[in-house]
């Protein structure tokens, strides 16, 4: 009897950004769901001084990467992965840049005609750049996800404070207007929408901040699927797949929106490496829409397999 061979998985994660404990959860989920009759997994870690073992990378089949944040999810890993020439889950260098950034990202929705919420940014220490913002605003470090370094201020005093915590994390801030809406989120695979969940922040979270999110199980109330009218649903998976496009996305992503309450939809961030725990939203959505999580798994390594082979067919020289 001939036995497959098993597909080697490379599960990178850890990593030198302000996520790289949310990374270690999600890469514990992934490893816990992965299909063990068809997979290897090859643990590649990355210590928060940036330290990994490279010769693991010429072990795998596939590299999986799990590494939230700067370093992981803003283009750096994608380039190194194209030059070692091997196929990896998720975005490539232009959709991970782009999507990590929060103003490039915006800049790119308004010129598609995707609404965002106003904003301003920042790229130096002074503190009175919201006079033409309507308060309250959240401030926010431009490249990073998962909530950190996130505060939401009501004045100038708190404003003030919110800069300093986001500078910490980013040479680039934002300050952009609350926006008083519904917070919709939609999971995207390889262009195809999920059914659209709904965050309901509760308690002390005025929003659904890192510690909602990984650390408080009460935290928040999702609903899956949200509780939307029919039109609304289709509006809003169209808009999540637009965004997909728009931002030269590839395998996965999670659009993040507000719905007003005269039915507006306003995007607010796409994360192209989403939380993968086995409470996050991503995988939630969509096990809600009929797909369990290893399945989800085995579709992200296929796909990273098909675009490999098709890029494979290019021609890489002249003459």
């Amino acid at each position: 009897m001939i036995t497959k061979r098993k597909t080697t998985i490379g599960l990178v994660f850890g990593g030198k950004s302000g996520e790289h404990e949310v990374s270690m959860r999600s890469a514990k989920s992934i490893r816990d769901n992965l299909n063990k009759n068809k997979y290897k997994v090859i643990d590649i870690f990355i210590d928060k001084k940036g330290y990994f073992e490279v010769e693991k990378f010429r072990l795998c089949d596939v590299i999986f990467p799990i590494v939230h944040g700067t370093y992981g999810e803003d283009g750096c890993l994608q380039g190194m992965l194209e030059l070692m020439d091997v196929a990896y889950v998720g975005a490539g260098v232009l959709g991970s840049a782009v999507g990590m950034d929060k103003d490039v990202q915006k800049r790119l929705l308004m010129q598609a005609g995707i609404k965002v919420a106003k904003y301003k940014v920042i790229k130096e220490k002074c503190f009175d750049y919201a006079q033409d913002l309507t308060y309250p605003v959240f401030v926010k470090p431009a490249n990073m996800g998962s909530s950190v370094g996130v505060s939401k201020a009501h004045k100038t005093q708190e404003l003030h404070k919110a800069l300093k915590t986001a500078f910490l994390y980013d040479t680039k801030v934002i300050i952009e207007e609350a926006v008083k809406g519904r917070e919709i989120e939609v999971a995207v695979l390889d262009g195809v929408a999920s059914v659209p969940g709904e965050v309901i922040p509760k308690g002390k979270h005025e929003f659904y901040d890192y510690e909602a999110k990984y650390m408080d199980e009460s935290g928040a109330e999702l609903r899956i699927p949200a509780e939307i009218t029919n039109d609304q649903n289709s509006m809003i998976k169209k808009i999540a797949e637009k965004v997909f496009q728009v931002l030269e996305c590839e395998g996965m992503a999670r659009i993040d929106m507000f719905l007003t309450s005269d039915g507006e939809i306003i995007v607010n961030e796409i994360n192209t490496l989403p939380g993968f725990t086995d409470i996050s939203m991503y995988p939630i959505l969509w096990q809600k829409s009929g797909l369990k999580y290893s399945d989800l798994l085995d579709r992200l390594i296929e796909i990273a397999i098909k675009k490999k082979l098709k890029k494979d067919k290019l021609k890489r020289s002249y003459g």
